[in-house]
């Protein structure tokens, strides 16, 4: 048992009594010790998905209301193809899901990590990939050794109750390494070393800051993992939300309903970037050397959000972000310029 070395004595005749009420007693302060440790680290206020929520997740608000604007806007595409099925999944795939929850909470896993399995193998057992990795949690050979599963005559890593104990102790390994289960979501898929890598050469453990230094498979494989989270633990988006949650979501992210009128191609060449301060968008444009309507478009009430002194997430073209960085001073003077001119 995880964290009890108990040796038990030579038990001799004299005293036998005692000594097996000892060991029981000690085998139920252990059991119980663990049980706690579990619960405890349990993530049900989801700690450590700092890449995907705005703040530290309130389960007492609106999901999607506090969802990061920039894990919104590169999973819409995904979501309308997706969500049907995800939403069925929540019925047939019920029996592996409490499966998954009773063995992630042993190790302290969040619950929603479960959703990792449905986008390595849509929860397929017999599921083997190009590159050797099977059942439904795509484990390679090599890792399924390591810890002791057998990967022929039987394959283990296809049997549900196995694989998945091997998963969650890969999953706690990188969670100890990188401390954000979007990163361990990359790191599962790409290798920890690429993770690390990324995150030596942007100086950043913020999968948004870090994931253009990541294969394109694995950042989409973290979109993915977003976007079924979302689906699975948000509801699903605006339609399903009530009129208090759409009311608080529009509040609280007045921008981010315009992703659904951008193009995957759009999205995938656009990056986000949160500002503050009384930008103007003509000036920003200007600067930047964007078409003014594109602008408009992907950031429809820019300057109505930054004017009541709310932070606003600026669609860019990848190919700015840079440039805005750079010049982001220069535009927000220039701006204040024009603004106290005009008054």
């Amino acid at each position: 048992m995880k964290n009890c070395s108990y040796n038990p004595p030579i038990i001799k005749q004299t005293g036998l009594g005692f000594l097996n009420r000892a060991l029981f007693l000690a085998a139920i302060f252990c059991l119980i010790s663990i049980a706690l440790s579990a619960q405890k680290d349990s993530t049900t206020d989801k700690f450590g998905f700092k890449s995907l929520f705005k703040n530290k997740f309130d389960a007492s608000k609106p999901y999607a209301a506090q969802l990061n604007p920039r894990a919104v806007s590169f999973v819409q595409e995904y979501m309308r193809k997706h969500t049907k099925s995800l939403e069925k999944m929540k019925l047939w795939g019920k029996p592996y899901f409490d499966l998954y929850d009773g063995v992630l909470t042993q190790y302290g896993i969040p619950k929603e990590m479960k959703y990792l399995s449905v986008i390595e193998s849509n929860l397929g057992a017999g599921v083997v990939s190009w590159a050797g990795a099977a059942g439904p949690w795509q484990i390679m050979d090599f890792e399924a050794k390591r810890f002791g599963l057998s990967v022929r005559n039987p394959d283990e890593r296809m049997d549900y109750n196995k694989s998945t104990h091997v998963a969650a102790k890969i999953m706690r390994e990188l969670f100890a390494q990188f401390n954000d289960w979007l990163l361990v979501v990359a790191g599962y898929n790409g290798g920890a070393g690429r993770v690390r890598q990324a995150i030596k050469k942007t100086g950043s453990r913020d999968f948004w800051q870090l994931q253009y230094h990541l294969p394109e498979e694995t950042r989409n494989h973290v979109k993915k993992f977003i976007a079924t989270h979302y689906v699975m633990e948000g509801g699903g988006g605006w339609t399903t939300m009530t009129a208090a949650e759409t009311k608080y979501q529009k509040e609280n992210t007045p921008q981010s309903g315009n992703t659904s009128l951008l193009s995957a191609e759009e999205l995938a060449n656009s990056t986000e970037i949160l500002i503050a301060g009384r930008y103007q968008s003509l000036i920003l444009a200007n600067e930047l050397s964007i078409d003014i309507q594109q602008f408009n478009r992907w950031n429809p009430g820019f300057e109505k959000t930054l004017a009541s002194g709310k932070e606003y997430t600026m669609r860019l073209p990848n190919e700015k972000a840079a440039l805005f960085q750079a010049k982001k001073q220069a535009i927000l003077g220039a701006s204040l310029r024009a603004l106290l001119g005009s008054n």
